[in-house]
């Protein structure tokens, strides 16, 4: 192997101290980039008759990489007025040396005016990333360096999505699930392949194999169980009355699947939470539905995150459905060719996982056009929406849809005329059921309101509808067979009843 490339690591020593330390550590402990790395700190050196400047400027030389750690503190000042830090930063960009920037905190004015500026110089230059403690640190430097290595063609390797899923074998992969989505894309692209194709012959040509094993693409497409092998891959909802997270969580859903069925099971979970209107069937037979956010809008969103989410990570996907806007994280940062501003504009389409990107085109579920932010933007627009928000944040990419203002969130509201007992609206014996769920109630309590006498069908027929119109919900959702449970109304259940009984006062 070629000699170890050097990494210098500049900050202010007092500060930074400890992390300067931890970063040395790390590097060479890790078993892969120990191979590749060795770390200079400048209070490693013994003492010697040499000027200080002189040395940490020479060591700026003979270093590979520069690795800035920027704290509060501007640190020591020459007769100029510049810190080495600043000198450290000034030398390494005026060599070309490959530059990694890390800031902590976020709170830019704690900083020293002069550091503020060199925070600011060194954004105007490159992509800094911002930690808040050691572990976050450790962690973007060890992304960071392997995707150096990678770069350089240091560390040849396939990518995620393309090499073996480890211990998975052909028996891990639904034969049902790929038919289905076959049959899917037969219908959807015109895809070549029939839904009777065998197995192997169906992933070959999907580039699902990796000498004869399934990949972890194949896994997170068509697998039995895909979070026995991917754990993370689960997807995460929630849903907040507020504005902001907070505890208990009053919906709260952990879904595990394909990556086709986290997505329907997420859009689910949005759509039956948020406000809806039906119309009538004047225009056909099928009475049309309208949500508060574009249910295309949503379902984008929710495709973005799961099919450009770093599945390297042992972050999820969340979901988090507030009072006035829906948002959406998933681990992973835009590839460096786009920008967060590339996003409002036509821009190419660059799939992290271009093998997961594949079927789910094939099914249609996502376009490989670039378009998907394009067409949130536009269907926000037509809706009278504000536009969407795209940022990174910690090494998560954040989607955010901004719900209407003044909006019964939540219930399903029943156009004009429509009475009670009709699809449009709860049933006689559901707003019985809502009056006394205001303060919490037992199914058996709940039964006697409705004269109901078999639990199993009372809970289907009548309780179900009304949580998944957002109405009711259970006081433990995350035991939902307790002895304990209760039912009780939601915000958007408590709008929808003093509705209710506003245009009741005011007579037919």
């Amino acid at each position: 192997m070629s000699a170890k490339q050097r990494i210098f690591i500049s900050s202010v020593q007092k500060e930074l101290a400890h992390e300067r330390r931890a970063v040395k550590d790390f590097v060479h402990a890790d078993p892969l980039l120990s191979r590749f790395f060795e770390v200079f700190l400048f209070e490693d050196l013994p003492a010697a008759d040499l000027r200080a400047d002189a040395v940490y400027l020479s060591e700026v030389d003979r270093s590979t990489l520069y690795l800035a750690l920027f704290g509060n503190d501007y640190g020591f000042e020459d007769a100029q007025g510049i810190s080495p830090t600043e000198r450290e930063f000034d030398r390494a960009t005026t060599l070309g040396k490959p530059r990694l920037i890390y800031v902590r905190g976020g709170d830019d004015g704690a900083r020293h005016p002069k550091m503020r500026s060199l925070v600011r110089k060194a954004g105007d230059q490159l992509i800094r990333r911002r930690f808040g403690d050691t572990p976050e640190l450790i962690a973007a430097i060890h992304a960071s360096l392997v995707d150096h290595l990678a770069r350089t063609g240091a560390l040849r390797t396939s990518p995620f999505d393309a090499t073996a899923c480890a211990d998975a074998t052909l028996a891990d992969i639904s034969q049902d699930k790929l038919t289905l989505f076959l049959a899917r894309a037969q219908s959807n692209r015109g895809y070549a392949l029939d839904p009777a194709t065998p197995m192997h012959s169906a992933l070959t040509h999907l580039n699902l194999l990796d000498a004869g094993q399934p990949t972890h693409a194949a896994i997170l497409l068509f697998g039995q169980a895909p979070q026995r092998f991917l754990p993370s891959s689960e997807l995460k909802c929630m849903h907040f009355h507020g504005t902001g997270v907070s505890k208990p969580i009053p919906s709260y859903q952990i879904y595990k699947g394909t990556v086709f069925e986290l997505v329907d099971q997420a859009l689910d979970f949005v759509l039956s939470k948020i406000a809806r209107t039906v119309g009538t069937r004047a225009a056909g037979p099928q009475a049309p539905v309208d949500y508060e956010l574009p249910r295309e809008a949503v379902a984008e969103a929710i495709v973005n995150a799961v099919a450009h989410r770093d599945y390297t990570s042992n972050a999820s996907v969340q979901v988090m459905l507030f009072a006035d806007r829906l948002e959406i994280w998933n681990p992973g940062e835009l590839p460096p060719q786009l920008t967060v501003d590339n996003l409002r504009r036509p821009h190419a389409s660059i799939p992290r996982s271009p093998r997961i990107a594949e079927p789910l085109f094939l099914a249609r579920y996502i376009e490989k056009a670039g378009t998907g932010t394009l067409d949130m933007i536009s269907q926000c627009a037509q809706a009278g929406l504000p536009a969407p928000e795209f940022r990174q944040d910690g090494g998560q990419f954040i989607q955010t849809l901004w719900r209407p203002k003044g909006v019964t969130k939540g219930a399903e509201v029943a156009t004009a005329g429509t009475k009670p007992g009709t699809k449009s609206g709860p049933s006689r014996d559901q707003v019985k059921i809502l009056a006394k769920a205001s303060t919490g109630a037992a199914l058996t309590e709940l039964m006697t309101v409705a004269e109901r006498t078999n639990r199993s069908k009372f809970r289907d027929q009548v309780i179900q509808p009304l949580m998944d119109q957002g109405l009711l919900e259970m006081t433990l959702p995350d035991k939902p067979t307790s002895s304990q449970q209760k039912y009780r109304l939601t915000e958007q259940g408590a709008a929808w009843l003093a509705n209710r009984a506003i245009k009741g006062s005011k007579g037919p």
